[in-house]
C-alpha cells in the first residue's frame, strides 16, 4: 500500500469513508472523532468552509436540532453547531436529498491512517472486557 498524500481532495475521501464506515461500527467513538478533529483542523487552515445550519434528520431530545454543513473539497458533511454557529450562519432549513456527495473508493485501513496522520491522534487499543467470575452460592452457615 502506498502512501496517499495529505491534500484537500484525499482528506475529504478518507473523512467521507471514515462516516460512512462510523454509522455501522460496533464502536464508531473514534471514527467520529477523527472524522470531527480532521474538519477541525482543515476549518482552521482555511481549506473548509461553513455554508450553514440544516434541521437535523435525528434529532436527540428536542423536537428541532440544527447541524452544521461543512463543504470540504466536493464534499459535504455535518457536525455539530457551536452557539456562535447560530449567529454567524444562514438557516437552510431542511435537508436536501437531492444532492449526494461524490462514490470515494479507499479502504477504511487507508482512510483512518490517512486522517490519523493529518490530525495526529492516535487510537487506543481495544481492552477486552473483564472476564466475570460466577457467583458462589454457600448454604446457610458455612464458612468459606
Amino acid at each position: 500500500m502506498k502512501p496517499v498524500q495529505l491534500t484537500v481532495d484525499n482528506i475529504a475521501k478518507a473523512i467521507f469513508t471514515v462516516n460512512r464506515h462510523a454509522k455501522t461500527a460496533l464502536n464508531p467513538s473514534f471514527l467520529y472523532l477523527l472524522k470531527k478533529k480532521a474538519i477541525e483542523k482543515l476549518l482552521e487552515e482555511g481549506k473548509a468552509k461553513k455554508v450553514g445550519l440544516h434541521f437535523s434528520r435525528n434529532p436527540r431530545y428536542s423536537q428541532q436540532q440544527s447541524d452544521v454543513l461543512v463543504a470540504v473539497g466536493d464534499y459535504y458533511f455535518h457536525i455539530p453547531p457551536t452557539k456562535q454557529d447560530f449567529a454567524a450562519l444562514p438557516h437552510l432549513g431542511s435537508l436536501n436529498d437531492s444532492y449526494r456527495n461524490p462514490p470515494a473508493r479507499m479502504p477504511l485501513s487507508e482512510a483512518k491512517a490517512l486522517l490519523i496522520a493529518y490530525t495526529g491522534l492516535k487510537e487506543k487499543p481495544e481492552q477486552k472486557p473483564k472476564r466475570l467470575t460466577r457467583p458462589v452460592f454457600k448454604r446457610l452457615g458455612d464458612r468459606y
